[in-house]
């Protein structure tokens, strides 16, 4: 397939990337800067400069592709909290790429979770302002498009990854001198390496049906104490409880560190025949890469 890639130069976006290319599918890139294109140029992909919030030239940058695997997504808004700009800008982006691929069955490959039928879980998704993002790519089904909804865990991992959630909570850590979990650290964060997470793009390319929802974590859930207990280890400070109280304060801009997230993926292994094959989250904490002081 010929495959148009949003966010190309990115964390996710390069190893997507990279697995597509080497799968034999032709891939255009979007990226924004010049290095970006130089890098992304370098695996093998074609590079288009621009910026995706030019809606009105997504229809002639489509045009001639067979798929659309929309990465990008204004992730300096959502480091300072601004989650509601974020996701209205992407709902318009999304939108201009529905008007261009109506009634072409052609594939868009977008970010989000679909309500689960779940109160108390769809409650808390849709308290996200993103969940406007998702209900926008799953509408394209009825527009002729073969549209897909990836769910990414918030814990994408790997030695690629700079400025993620990792990266945030070693940060916090050595700012505030404590490696803190909330209250009894019982809560979990589901994770997955950037690594598995671009083999199950390419999967979901190659063979989801249209509509599917598929589920990115190779892990469910990680207990969170123990990613706090790795971190002070590494970092050699101590490893606290923070009071839920003081939750927002202490772990700005992860104020939600509290929550209790799993993502479930067992519809999806079987669905696409995906086993994760890259080191666990707590392995990658242990290979040291994340605290080297070139980050």
């Amino acid at each position: 397939m010929r495959v148009f890639v949003t966010g190309s130069g990115g964390h996710i976006g390069t190893a997507v990337v990279s697995e597509l290319v080497r799968a034999g599918h032709s891939v255009v890139g979007l990226v924004r800067s010049d290095s970006s294109a130089q890098h992304v140029a370098g695996l093998g992909a074609a590079v288009v400069q621009g910026d995706v919030n030019d809606v009105e030239r997504l229809r002639s940058l489509v045009e001639d592709v067979d798929a659309v695997v929309h990465l990008a997504y204004d992730h300096a808004a959502i480091a300072v909290g601004d989650l509601t700009t974020a996701a209205d800008a992407d709902v318009l982006v999304v939108r201009a790429f529905g008007d261009a691929l109506a009634d072409t069955g052609k594939t868009f490959i977008g970010i989000g979770f679909a309500p689960t039928g779940n109160p108390e879980i769809d409650r808390v998704l849709e308290a996200n302002p993103r969940s406007a993002v998702a209900r926008e790519v799953a509408g394209l089904e009825g527009r002729g498009i073969r549209s897909l909804l990836m769910a990414i865990p918030p814990v994408t991992h790997s030695d690629r990854d700079r400025g993620g959630f990792i990266p945030t909570v070693i940060r916090i850590a050595r700012d505030t001198k404590v490696s803190g979990y909330v209250d009894e650290g019982r809560n979990h964060w589901p994770a997955v390496h950037t690594l598995d997470l671009a083999t199950l793009y390419r999967l979901a390319l190659e063979k989801a049906p249209a509509g599917t929802q598929i589920i990115g974590a190779a892990e469910p859930g990680v207990v969170v104490r123990d990613i706090a207990e790795s971190v002070g280890r590494h970092l050699g400070v101590p490893v606290e409880s923070i009071p839920a109280a003081e939750a927002e304060r202490h772990f700005a801009p992860f104020g939600f560190m509290g929550m209790d997230i799993q993502m479930p993926n067992e519809a999806t292994r079987r669905l696409l025949d995906w086993e994760p094959t890259h080191p666990t989250l707590l392995e990658d904490l242990e290979a040291g890469h994340y605290f080297t002081e070139s980050r």
